[in-house]
């Protein structure tokens, strides 16, 4: 006895009227039609790429968690901590999910530095992609104030004498600092509303302004293209005889690989490491010993602490708070600045200086020991010339040495991280 075979549960007919109908209403075939015509330059620095796609995967991460500490966050000084602390200790798995949107945070900043520093050895300000540099300043900073104001929402005493502290600075601006840290705070001093400022900012004025920001950087990337370095232009001949692959799927897939590696160090960071809840903040409390801000601004915080009082009849905090506001406003008009060699290579050395000051004062700040210090900030400078590698010739003895000094900076980074763990 035959049977007939069985029909699908959805008949190709069926799917083709579904896709037609989506196609029709949405336009997915101009998405599709451009997804088919993006191409990806190879070349020696093409595995840079991949740091925009990680920061995009974390911020996403950073979404998804945020909204779901919103679900059962209270933002007042009296039930702020207190919300924070029910989440962790009484939700499934809610300490794990802070813990995440914590560690992600940090690591988004960091890739986000990175990829900074990348861009600007492939030369990726260069005409016609001065406003794709400056969208992506304006993102890091944004990122940068992300983190500044959710470091006070859990409403600890940490964070409440650091926020005291970082939104002190704002005062010191000549003129308009008395105003400006009025508006930052909300009154003369830290309060609740000053948390209530801090929320709004973080949860409602900051990611409008982020993703407004971020899909003009997307756009001008997919206006201009990737940037290629010129080293590589010069060797293929032009940019038209360099090889290409498909953003969709060679690129996207290679992309995912990078989500997948930042998932799996963001995992075990905020299993391994959970991020600390503290003490409620007490106003008239003392501020805790060795209090400092987040990684990303300890270079600022432990560089101001250095400068006297009073410097050429000024304050001391006052220049120095002027002198990151300069130096950021260059960083932000880069492509405006590279009018050629001489200008170039002026810049070359002011970035080089950047970097190793960044990395000391940073190394400085967050060790209490000298030898610990040392050791932080060797090794992060040998590994930031290891990122020139890209940028030698293969078989050169240039080259081996920066694969030399990349694997000496990763030893050394390894030793001071477990001699951190075990003091």
């Amino acid at each position: 006895m035959s049977h007939a075979p069985e029909e699908s549960a959805v008949s190709p007919a069926r799917t083709e009227g579904i896709q037609k109908f989506f196609h029709e209403r949405l336009g997915l075939e101009v998405l599709a039609g451009l997804a088919a015509k993006k191409l990806v330059p190879i070349h020696r620095s093409t595995h840079f790429y991949f740091l925009g796609g990680m920061a995009l995967f974390l911020f996403i991460v950073q979404i998804i968690s945020g909204v779901l500490l919103s679900l059962y966050y209270k933002p007042s000084p009296d039930q702020a901590f207190e919300s924070v602390q029910a989440f962790m200790t009484e939700v499934d798995f809610g300490w794990l999910i802070r813990s995440v949107h914590s560690w992600a945070a940090n690591l988004l900043i960091g890739i986000l530095f990175l990829h900074l520093l990348t861009a600007y050895m492939m030369r990726a300000y260069h005409r016609p992609r001065e406003l794709t540099w400056v969208s992506g300043i304006l993102l890091l900073l944004l990122f940068m104030a992300f983190g500044f104001s959710g470091y006070l929402l859990p409403w600890n005493q940490l964070a409440f004498f650091a926020t005291r502290v970082g939104t002190a600075l704002v005062g010191v601006v000549p003129v308009v600092g008395p105003d400006l840290l009025l508006l930052a705070r909300g009154g003369e001093n830290v309060t609740g509303d000053t948390l209530s400022r801090f929320y709004a900012l973080h949860v409602a004025i900051l990611p409008l302004l982020t993703l407004g920001m971020l899909g003009f950087h997307l756009f001008m990337v997919q206006q201009h293209g990737m940037s290629i370095p010129e080293r590589d232009l010069r060797r293929y001949g032009g940019r038209q005889q360099i090889p290409t692959m498909p953003f969709v799927p060679d690129f996207l897939l290679r992309d995912a690989v990078g989500w997948y590696l930042a998932l799996g160090l963001l995992a075990a960071l905020a299993a391994l490491f959970p991020w600390e809840l503290g003490e409620k903040a007490d106003p008239f409390g003392s501020a805790p010993e060795g209090i400092k801000p987040e990684w990303y601004f300890l270079f600022m915080f432990q560089a101001l602490k250095q400068l006297p009082g009073h410097i050429l009849g000024m304050e001391g905090e006052m220049l120095g708070t002027l002198f990151f506001g300069g130096v950021g406003l260059v960083v932000l008009v880069v492509p405006f600045l590279d009018r050629g060699p001489r200008s170039r290579h002026v810049l070359n050395i002011l970035a080089t200086a950047a970097v190793l000051f960044f990395i000391v004062m940073t190394a400085w700040g967050y060790f209490d020991k000298n030898s610990l210090r040392l050791i932080l900030g060797a090794s992060l400078s040998l590994g930031s010339l290891a990122l020139t590698i890209p940028f030698t010739n293969r078989g050169t003895r240039s080259r081996s040495v920066l694969w030399l000094l990349g694997t000496l900076a990763f030893c050394l980074l390894m030793v001071g991280l477990l001699w951190e763990l075990t003091l």
